[in-house]
């Protein structure tokens, strides 16, 4: 059985979209044990190739059990969004430019919050406190279950 792809966008790919790539796979896991249909990629819409996540990020996912050490930034590619089953985003902002970048992306392009049917964008916390980074990842996290439920159809 091929793999669905799903893709996490933000700016730089060393917070929100490294987290969330990173929470999916442990939701993924705990949602659905020994279901491995999805396969989870992030990716930055400015991000400098090979950067390391946010210490704060770090710190936050290690909470949670989660080691995000071994992440490094990518920038998002033509390929990223042609292979994606679906591209969730942190913001509007990232979305759109997404969509002028690659208007084929129509149709399987979000924002995270939007794809739940909840709205919103989710503030950077680049820059700001661990506690910022947390709220953040806890947002994430709720919203990655509910994406990955609808995703796999079980809305």
């Amino acid at each position: 059985m091929k793999k669905k792809k799903l893709l996490f966008i933000c700016t730089g790919n060393t917070c929100r979209s490294a987290m969330a790539e990173a929470l999916a796979r442990k939701a993924l896991a705990e949602l659905y044990p020994g279901q491995e249909d999805i396969e989870f990629k992030s990716a930055g819409i400015a991000a400098l190739p090979g950067d390391v996540a946010s210490h704060r990020a770090i710190s936050v996912l290690e909470e949670r059990g989660i080691d995000l050490t071994g992440h490094r930034s990518a920038l998002v590619s033509p390929d990223d969004i042609l292979e994606s089953n679906l591209i969730l985003t942190m913001t509007a902002a990232h979305r759109d430019m997404l969509l002028r970048l690659s208007p084929a992306a129509a149709g399987k392009t979000y924002t995270l919050a939007e794809y739940v049917g909840t709205g919103g964008d989710i503030p950077d916390p680049f820059g700001l406190g661990e506690e910022i980074y947390r709220i953040a990842a806890g947002e994430l996290n709720a919203l990655i279950r509910d994406a990955l439920r609808k995703f796999r159809g079980q809305a």
